[in-house]
C-alpha cells in the first residue's frame, strides 16, 4: 500500500513590515503634511456634529 506524499506548508513571510498605525511620523515635516491632508475630513465632521447637537 503505497501512503500518501507529505508536503509541509510554505514558510511564512515573516520579515519585519513598516505599520503606520503603530509608528508615528518621523519628522516634524510629516506630521505638519498629515494634519494639512486630514483638514477636510475634520471639517467635515465638524459639520456632523453641529447637526446633531
Amino acid at each position: 500500500m503505497d501512503l500518501p506524499e507529505y508536503e509541509p506548508a510554505p514558510e511564512p513571510d515573516r520579515a519585519p513590515r513598516y505599520r503606520p498605525t503603530v509608528e508615528p511620523p518621523t519628522t516634524v515635516a510629516d506630521c505638519r503634511a498629515d494634519y494639512e491632508a486630514a483638514a477636510r475630513v475634520r471639517a467635515e465632521i465638524d459639520k456632523q456634529q453641529k447637526r446633531t447637537r
